[in-house]
């Protein structure tokens, strides 16, 4: 069976997370990925957080699946030469070095474009221009100027980044929606150009529910689903709101059976109106079902905190499976809250490849994230990543160049 993006040849000069997670996506729709990196040395991540001496560590590993690895030097003539080879050949560039990276290693837009016109050169940044469009960025870096640290925690403490790498892997994701859409457009224009996905731009997108509280904040001076309301006070900005749900639906994180010694003994637990009798029948009080101050949504918003309470001196009766099994019976929206250790043991969760073991040369196997976007005629095979420079030979071979011609461009170490 075909694949996706089958015939599309991707040069990747992205390291670290954000461009990876592009490219990897990319290559799990079949896309052939060629990695370039830097002789003796390759992707940081390669020697970063290593749980095994001498191997690539899993941050590189579960970041550069499906993908070909050549290594070379830029920076000599025959180098630029085999660049230059590379950028006829390809499709889209994607890289995210620091900005200015590309132009001081001769490989601005118009050279690239006057090399193959054809070329989609797409880019992770920090910021789109603007005051900081020139500093670096990293992960938590993006959280924080994106929105999301100032809306994440609780009102009485500081800001927090989440553990969901919005920044890096959120941003990879939204350029990879770029570089699609940018290939679709080249099959009616016939140009390549360039895409951006500015980190900040990324984080703030999934933080749009926030910017909608804003505005309400700024109209009504109040929002009624945040724990504020009604003793709190609110001030100018959208305050951090715990656990609630942000949404017309209030939710909260419960305890379950066994917290006092397991710290992910909780399930999140959902107050939605249509199931509200039937959350009054479970937790044995029948008669809020009818009481003014309980009967509809907007009289409950007054006694959030007395009704997730109440419904908590349930929960805790229960493991959270257990109680996710009878709240399921009524169709109340629930969810535990899983370890990595439960995600990682999850069938159901191997059954569909959200979670792939992959066997590497050197490391062993390991578990990985599969793909997560699933499409009936585009199956995705996870393929482990590429040792340092293991393709070399064959891509250059692909692109012309004779066993002698490699032979000469190793003795000149520019491969």
């Amino acid at each position: 069976m075909s694949k996706a993006l089958d015939g599309v040849r991707i040069l990747d000069f992205t390291h670290v997370q954000s461009g990876p997670t592009c490219t990897q996506l990319l290559a799990w729709f079949g896309a052939d990925v060629i990695k370039v990196e830097r002789a003796g040395e390759g992707d940081a991540t390669r020697t970063q957080l290593r749980d095994i001496p001498g191997v690539d560590s899993l941050y590189f590993t579960m970041l550069n699946h499906n993908k070909r690895s050549i290594t070379l030097d830029m920076k000599k003539p025959k180098g630029k030469e085999v660049l230059d080879a590379l950028i006829r050949t390809c499709d889209v560039m994607v890289e995210n070095f620091a900005p200015g990276a590309l132009d001081r290693m001769g490989m601005s837009w118009e050279h690239i474009h006057a090399v193959n016109p054809r070329m989609i050169v797409a880019s992770v940044k920090g910021f789109g221009p603007g005051p900081y469009e020139n500093l670096k960025v990293y992960e938590n870096v993006a959280q924080c100027a994106g929105g999301s640290a100032s809306t994440t925690g609780f009102d009485d403490g500081p800001p927090l980044v989440t553990g969901a790498q919005i920044g890096d892997s959120g941003t990879g994701l939204h350029l990879a929606l770029g570089i699609v859409a940018a290939l679709y457009q080249r099959n009616t224009t016939g140009r390549g150009q360039k895409v951006l996905a500015p980190m900040q731009d990324a984080v703030l997108n999934l933080c749009r529910v926030k910017l909608r509280d804003q505005q309400r904040l700024e109209r009504t001076h109040t929002m009624h689903e945040y724990p504020q309301y009604p003793d709190g006070k609110f001030g100018d900005a959208v305050p951090r709101a715990g656990n609630a749900s942000g949404g017309g639906q209030p939710g909260s994180v419960l305890k379950c059976k066994g917290w006092e010694t397991d710290p992910n003994a909780y399930i999140y637990f959902i107050t939605q109106e249509a199931v509200w009798p039937s959350v009054c029948k479970v937790i044995g009080e029948e008669e809020w079902i009818e009481d003014e101050a309980y009967k509809t949504a907007s009289a409950r918003l007054l006694h959030l905190k007395p009704i997730f309470a109440r419904i908590e001196q349930w929960t805790m009766t229960k493991t959270k499976f257990e109680a996710m099994e009878i709240l399921n019976k009524y169709d109340i929206p629930c969810g535990p809250i899983l370890s990595m250790k439960e995600i990682a043991r999850e069938p159901a969760l191997r059954e569909t490849g959200t979670i792939v073991e992959v066997d590497h040369p050197t490391r062993g196997k390991y578990l990985s994230v599969g793909n997560p976007i699933k499409m009936s005629d585009s199956p995705t095979e996870v393929t482990r990543s590429p040792l340092l420079g293991e393709h070399t030979d064959e891509v250059l071979a692909q692109l012309g160049y004779s066993a002698a011609d490699i032979e000469q461009l190793r003795a000149e170490r520019v491969i």
